[in-house]
């Protein structure tokens, strides 16, 4: 862009050294007295037109009107004006000799195109406000550009409002084919959409179109049986569309025509046929509130222009006049409230700055000035004066009905009170309300939308693919007994039925699409370039392809995933529900609970009893059997069974984790990747672009491109180390085909919502989208969409109900599972080991206490004689 600019101010200093401007009109308006300071402000206009006239009177009303209220002011303004001759590079290159020769401290230009932006640009670098009464959408880089009319993307608003009071949710769009109009379309599209309405068909018209350029169009609209019609052109073309409309009969009951301001600000200087050709037309202007500065204006103007340019009457001073007048006054202010001297107005002792013209230098005094008109806020012939990010803040429209030989108004819209029958809301009823209008045709019955036919005498054509990676998806087949190719599958069902739900009959012709040579994207660009109207195929919804086409709702899961082979072959599988701690726990609680039991037991109970051997098997074959609930022991303590019915408990929570646990690993097994392992991918994707990769956390490297699903399935049997991959990356429907086709021996362990889905691309503005998407959503919304994909699928796994995220993860159940449970059984048993020695701690005291009672009551030596006689009858006689 740089040396573009440096080759355009190339040619254009060698255009300044042919051309002088010394016979220009120069506007000086100092006082007599020298203490006045004078301003040099540039002006740049198309004198030839009546635009251009209108703006210089009012710039020079405006002046004089200034400084004759404000005769005390130490400043004046010197116009100089430069005559473009609605040529751009004029243009530009009168701008060049205001800032070189005359060292300008401001310009105003009314209107300002796409290509002499670079006015904006050199504003910006010389510190030169530039002040435009254009309503393109101004861009923010440029701080010193400032946009005195309003935005006209504004009255879009307005507009949607409308729209959407008649209940029209589509429309035909016509604007004008230039680089302004076309760099608008974003921002009205992004306001319409807003507003949840479509454009279902739109057209550029270039200025130079001739009447059967003109009438070619408005031949498409009636083969498509447009009703609805916006219109977005400049008023000399808007009034050749409408002569024309009306020749062709388009101006009559049944349509509605809708225009913007762009034609309605300049339509009082067209001719009256024109007017009678746009009977019945709603418009929308900006309001201008009456005043009687605004009236004195108007006389002022009209005197004027009957003295010196006889042929032009002013019947009405449009905006563009108020415009002029109020940026006229607020520079003036502005230029007043800077205070700048003579003696810096010529930008002496300014620095030079090198922009490729060594006599160009900065203003000293512009940055000020800017920033004093930015600030301004007064109120002028439109009302309020302000500026809100270099843009003029006006937003408020009048709904006119053109009637005759001139305009009725029959509303206003506000941004703040929407659609209102007064302008002031607050004495209405309710908003929204408009006066009655008369549409075409003379009818007060507002036109009913109908349905938008692309050339209903021909059929749709449709690009099929010859060839699809699964042929349940796309197929064509050859039929014997007709003789004829048919197209079947999975897509082509879901397109017959969302079209047979449309509320109107169109024809459609499928035709065969070369995909051994073309891709899915050279699909796409035939659709734009019109060669198709639709594609029907498993296409992926993506950024890039919506720029030339537009989708409907995918009719299909949406994501990336990844696919395994189940491994089933680990003879220690069985082990896998549970990690090795639980399985540490468990032994050590079943050891613990035989113990228990045969503490308890053996004292008392025969079976528990023997030797250390038989005592021991017994303890072991006790616990284990409680496993199966299968233990023959009588218990005869009523501790041991406490000790067992809790433990059962525990058995019981145990096992049935671990046959669910293994249950869900036999069903899906989680596999988990290795860095080493290679990851395979479908060649000639999207996918190559490294999207599954970054979104689904795999490195770029160890990956390999497959062309089909036998190349999956042959890749997947010989894993990564045997030549093959051990997991493939692919969208949701083709792995789930996959899986459906071997269930036995893949599964798919992850997906990540990185795709939109397949869905229909139709060309730009189709009114098929809109109908197409809802006829998909009540498919999906009744569960057709399921029952078609059970048709052409083997497996009863749906592509649209499964849940594909992971939600049984396979990581083995750890004590801390049942931590809570073992703990309950661990206080069992401690409690039940507790009351054991309780109760034999009392059994053995007990028996110490009959000992002491035999001894107290003189019966030990009779207990003694029975045991030992011989030794106490001895020992009592030698005593």
């Amino acid at each position: 862009m740089k040396f573009q600019a440096f080759v355009v101010c190339l040619l254009l200093l060698a255009f300044l050294n042919h051309r002088s401007y010394a016979d220009e009109p120069k506007v000086s308006l100092l006082d007599n007295n020298s203490e006045k300071i004078s301003i040099n402000i540039g002006v740049i206009l198309d004198m030839g037109t009546w635009e251009g006239k209108v703006v210089h009177s009012c710039i020079k009303m405006a002046v004089s009107d200034f400084y004759r209220l404000n005769g005390g002011y130490r400043t004046r303004i010197a116009l100089h004006v430069r005559d473009s001759g609605g040529d751009s590079l004029r243009s530009i290159a009168a701008a060049l000799d205001l800032l070189e020769n005359v060292e300008v401290q401001a310009i105003i230009i009314p209107k300002i195109s796409n290509e002499e932006l670079f006015l904006a640009r050199l504003g910006d670098r010389v510190n030169v406000p530039l002040l435009s009464f254009s309503s393109i959408s101004s861009p923010n880089e440029h701080p010193y550009f400032v946009q005195v009319a309003e935005d006209e993307n504004t009255q879009f608003h307005g507009i949607a409002a409308f729209l959407k009071a008649l209940r029209w949710k589509s429309f035909v769009f016509l604007y004008e084919d230039n680089a302004d109009a076309r760099q608008a379309q974003t921002y009205i599209h992004d306001i319409l959409q807003e507003n949840h309405l479509n454009v279902a068909y739109q057209t550029a018209i270039s200025l130079q179109a001739t009447d059967n350029q003109i009438i070619n169009e408005l031949h498409k609209l009636m083969e498509m049986k447009a009703s609805i019609i916006l219109i977005h052109l400049s008023s000399s073309l808007a009034s050749k569309v409408f002569l024309n409309a009306k020749i062709l009969g388009m101006m009559t009951k049944g349509f509605a025509w809708i225009v913007t301001s762009k034609t309605m600000n300049l339509l009082d200087w067209e001719d009256s046929s024109v007017y009678e050709s746009m009977e019945g037309v709603i418009g929308f202007r900006y309001y201008i509130p009456p005043s009687n500065n605004t009236r004195n204006l108007t006389l002022r103007l009209r005197r004027e222009f009957q003295h010196n340019e006889s042929n032009m009457e002013i019947r009405e001073l449009n905006v563009f006049g108020l415009w002029a007048y109020d940026a006229a006054s607020v520079l003036a202010e502005a230029v007043e409230r800077v205070g700048i001297e003579l003696s810096q107005n010529s930008s002496a002792g300014a620095e030079p700055k090198q922009l490729g013209f060594a006599t160009l230098k900065v203003s000293n005094s512009g940055s000020d000035i800017l920033s004093k008109i930015v600030s301004s806020t007064f109120t002028g012939l439109l009302g309020k004066f302000q500026l809100s990010f270099g843009k003029s803040v006006l937003e408020m429209y009048e709904v006119l009905n053109v009637i005759g030989n001139g305009e009725r108004r029959v509303g206003f819209w506000t941004s703040a009170h929407g659609l209102t029958e007064k302008i002031n809301p607050s004495i209405n009823s309710s908003s929204g309300i408009l006066e009655t209008i008369i549409w075409p045709g003379f009818s007060s019955t507002a036109p009913k939308k109908r349905w938008l036919l692309q050339k209903s005498a021909k059929s749709f054509r449709i690009a099929v693919p010859e060839k699809a990676t699964f042929p349940e998806l796309l197929s064509w087949d050859y039929d014997q007994q007709r003789g004829a190719t048919t197209v079947s599958g999975f897509c082509i069902d879901v397109f017959r039925a969302a079209v047979d739900r449309l509320p109107y009959k169109i024809s459609i012709e499928y035709i065969p699409f070369d995909t051994d040579h073309y891709s899915y994207n050279d699909l796409i660009y035939q659709v734009y370039e019109q060669k198709y109207d639709a594609a029907v195929a498993d296409i992926t919804i993506l950024s890039n392809r919506s720029l030339y086409v537009d989708f409907t709702l995918p009719f299909s899961e949406l994501g990336l995933g990844i696919i395994v082979k189940l491994n089933d072959r680990d003879p220690w599988f069985f082990l896998k529900p549970l990690n090795i701690y639980l399985w540490i726990t468990s032994a050590c609680f079943f050891f613990l609970t035989g113990f228990i039991i045969w503490l308890i037991e053996h004292r008392m109970n025969e079976e528990f009893q023997g030797s250390p051997a038989q005592q021991i098997g017994t303890a072991l074959s006790f616990a284990a059997s409680t496993l199966v609930y299968a233990h023959r022991e009588n218990l005869k303590s009523n501790i041991s069974r406490f000790v067992v019915g809790v433990w059962l408990f525990v058995v019981l929570i145990l096992t049935s984790s671990y046959i669910a646990k293994l249950s869900s690993l036999l069903t899906v097994e989680q596999i988990k990747l290795a860095t080493s392992d290679y990851i395979g991918y479908p060649a000639n994707s999207f996918v190559v672009r490294g999207i599954s990769v970054s979104n689904l956390n795999f490195t770029d490297n160890r990956r390999q491109p497959y062309q089909s699903p036998n190349d999956y399935n042959e890749a997947l049997r010989k894993g990564s180390k045997n030549g093959g991959v051990s997991a493939i990356v692919d969208e949701l429907p083709y792995l789930k085909l996959l899986v459906a086709k071997y269930p036995n021996e893949y599964t798919i362990i992850d997906s990540s919502a990185t795709t939109n889905g397949f869905g229909f691309a139709f060309q730009k503005g189709s009114p098929l989208v809109r109908d197409i998407s809802i006829a998909i959503g009540e498919l999906r919304e009744e569960g057709k969409l399921v029952q078609m994909e059970r048709k052409w699928f083997s497996s009863q796994t749906s592509l649209f109900s499964q849940d594909t995220e992971s939600s049984n993860k396979a990581d083995p159940l750890s004590v801390y599972n049942f931590f809570g449970l073992f703990i309950i059984n661990g206080v069992s048993e401690a409690t039940a080991i507790l009351v054991f020695l309780v109760f034999l701690l009392r059994e053995k005291l007990s028996i110490h206490c009959n000992i002491f009672a035999f001894m107290a009551g003189g019966k030990l030596m009779s207990v003694l004689r029975y045991f030992y006689p011989g030794r106490i009858i001895g020992a009592v006689d030698g005593r």
